[in-house]
């Protein structure tokens, strides 16, 4: 760019203040200013548009080698693939390609009896449910109800007072003597 010093804005300033005049100089410096402006906006878009086209070159490349590797496990899943049909196709068609070891291992196991539903439950198979089952089902138990004192019943204010009389004797006092 151009190497302005002071020395040298300083001479170029008492040029134009001879050559416009005092009245025209502001106006002047006033677009030049804005010109200015407008340049270097455009050299900063230019700038980063260089930049982007720089970037987007470099993720194409990493986006094709990327394609590249994905074709390239693809193939050998198909290939693999194909080899383990061939195998079942000899093993179905009669062909045997394994050791009488792996066919005594490959041999199915006797079947037990099926378990006895009930050794899991902790109940009969045929057994009764209690009388309150459902409330066995609640998510939070009764005991953590109880120790956290959440409510369990909600009352009206006056059920409350009915049951608790003593726990509001100013409310009682100024209801009845109003």
């Amino acid at each position: 760019m151009l190497d302005l010093g002071l020395t040298k804005m300083a001479v170029i300033g008492v040029v134009a203040l001879v050559v416009l005049g005092p009245e025209r100089l502001p106006r002047v410096a006033r677009t030049a200013g804005a010109l200015l402006g407008r340049a270097q906006r455009y050299i900063s878009d230019v700038k980063d548009e260089v930049t982007r086209e720089i970037e987007l070159n470099e993720l194409q490349k990493v986006k094709s080698e990327f394609a590249v590797a994905a074709t390239n496990i693809e193939n050998a899943i198909h290939e693999n693939l194909r080899e383990q049909k061939a195998d079942l196709e000899v093993a179905w068609n009669g062909g045997s390609t394994q050791s009488p070891e792996a066919e005594q291992a490959a041999a199915p196991l006797p079947l037990s009896a099926p378990p006895d539903v009930a050794s899991w439950r902790g109940d009969t198979a045929t057994g009764t449910r209690c009388r309150n089952w459902r409330g066995k089902q609640a998510v939070t138990p009764t005991w953590y109800k109880r120790t956290a004192a959440r409510r369990r019943h909600v009352q009206s204010v006056a059920a409350r007072v009915a049951r608790h009389p003593s726990a509001y004797p100013a409310v009682r006092e100024r209801f009845f003597n109003v």
